[in-house]
């Protein structure tokens, strides 16, 4: 069974946000006390947290669908609705953040560092936050945004100082048991190590992170063997350790034809040129392993090598290793840029900026993009006329009209709001009045031609009241 998973595709969803509410305050005595909707709840977020505790994405591997609460609609009395609980998915160290091309979004290193996947949608306004002096009493509210829908790709990068690479059962899980208080599995057949090991190893005052990357063969790099799994967990060590087999049953194998092809495979899996490379010899308790590494030795030092002969089993030659290691990880880390405070950038938009751009397609479609104006458009109730209304107004003031006529659009034509596959598409009707000022009575609005029973029969009551008057003036009961 998977116990080590380092490459998940996840699936996350923020909640959405709750729905404003549209009521009017009643109470004895005050029928109509004025509108006391309140605003809906934001939706949660999806946020990646770094956790020390946590050394894999298997949880991610077997559920890779995760998604936020939503937040709570609104309610009379001026009541918001609850916020909806942000979700929090802890990662390993080192976890970097792609999107499906591959791009990368966040590289999440040190524990506590976080990283929004998915935004929660804002909660819709409801019709108390709606109310101004010319609108006393709105008869609608705005809807809640829904949240985004994230496929993120997550990638394990083994966070360490040294990085152990070899052959297969050249000794490399051997090496890091001794260095430090790993227990990788060993055994005497290739490809035992089946997932990164890491351990840590104290040398005088220089504390490091050692890790035993699975064995590379001939064509890791393009896929062969487990090698291009497991490269990635290389590119963050700061010192490569070449650990070579010098007494290996294999008749066509020798120390510094394992180097080269290992070489090859870094060389070609590239950003690894300029780690500090040092060659370990292992296995110098077995008589013919000494003879060869004594052998390869001067060749292996005229190439610019540090070389060390060790023996794992035997604990030969362990304790010069562990200090020139700490050695070269001090220079690497004092060679590190010092970290600075982050600056806070402030770009502030274009004066002459709309935030909307209209486009005319070839169909003839003009298409309005922009972030204000879709979102708007998501938070419209479409159901209620008097918050088409409102949008028809915010759009006014915004400019989307009189971008529109430059664009040489004319009554009738087709108006898209949003992109291409979720859009708002209507036939534009040329309005250059805007404001709270054309609404009549609440709930009403008189660019929409509909009829209105109501307020026609009271007008008729109102009728035969004024009729009756003037009858009953003109009555002389002597």
């Amino acid at each position: 069974m998977t116990t080590f998973v380092d490459r998940v595709e996840l699936h996350v969803a923020a909640g959405n946000g709750g729905h404003g509410c549209a009521s009017v305050h009643r109470e004895k005595f005050k029928p109509l006390g004025g509108p006391d909707g309140g605003n809906g709840g934001r939706g949660g977020d999806v946020i990646l947290t770094v956790d020390q505790s946590v050394t894999t994405l298997l949880d991610y591997h077997h559920s890779p669908h995760r998604k936020a609460t939503n937040g709570k609609p609104g309610e009379g009395g001026n009541r918001s609705g609850k916020d909806g609980q942000d979700l929090v998915l802890p990662v390993p160290d080192g976890t970097v953040v792609l999107d499906k091309a591959g791009n990368v979004l966040a590289d999440l290193v040190g524990h506590g560092t976080s990283f929004v996947a998915a935004q929660g949608g804002r909660g819709g306004l409801g019709n108390a936050a709606l109310a101004s002096a010319r609108r006393k009493a709105p008869g609608f509210a705005l809807l809640g945004e829904p949240g985004d829908l994230q496929d993120v790709v997550l990638e394990l990068k083994t966070v360490a100082d040294v990085a152990l690479v070899g052959y297969p059962s050249a000794g490399k899980s051997s090496l890091i048991s001794v260095l430090s208080a790993a227990k990788p599995k060993i055994a005497d057949y290739p490809f035992t190590t089946l997932v990164p090991n890491l351990g840590v190893v104290t040398a005088g005052s220089t504390v490091y992170t050692i890790a035993d990357v699975p064995g590379l063969i001939p064509g890791a790099s393009q896929g062969r063997g487990l090698g291009l799994e497991f490269l990635r967990h290389v590119e963050r060590c700061s010192v490569l350790v070449h650990v070579l087999d010098t007494a290996t049953l294999e008749s066509d194998r020798d120390p510094l034809s394992d180097l080269d092809i290992i070489e090859e495979e870094l060389r070609q899996y590239g950003g690894l040129g300029d780690r500090p490379r040092v060659v370990v010899l292992n296995k110098i308790d077995v008589p013919d392993g000494k003879d060869l590494a004594e052998m390869v030795r001067p060749e292996l030092e005229e190439r610019g090598y540090r070389v060390f002969e060790v023996s794992a089993v035997a604990h030969l030659g362990l304790r010069e290793l562990s200090f020139a290691l700490a050695e070269l990880v001090a220079g690497a880390r004092a060679a590190r840029p010092k970290e600075e405070a982050t600056r806070i950038v402030i770009r502030p938009k274009a004066v002459d900026d709309t935030g909307f751009t209209v486009t005319r397609e070839e169909d003839g479609l003009f298409r309005v993009r922009g972030e204000k104006p879709e979102r708007w458009v998501r938070q419209t109730d479409f159901n209620n006329d008097e918050a088409v209304g409102y949008l028809a107004d915010r759009l006014g003031r915004l400019g989307v009209e009189e971008q529109l006529l430059k664009a040489g659009a004319r009554s009738g034509d087709g108006v898209a709001i949003g992109p291409e596959d979720n859009a708002v598409v209507f036939d534009w009707e040329p309005s250059m009045m805007a404001g709270a000022e054309m609404l009549g009575r609440r709930g009403e609005d008189h660019r929409f031609e509909a009829p209105r029973p109501a307020a026609q029969r009271r007008r008729d009551r109102q009728a035969e009241r004024d009729e009756a008057d003037e009858e009953f003036e003109g009555f002389d009961p002597f």
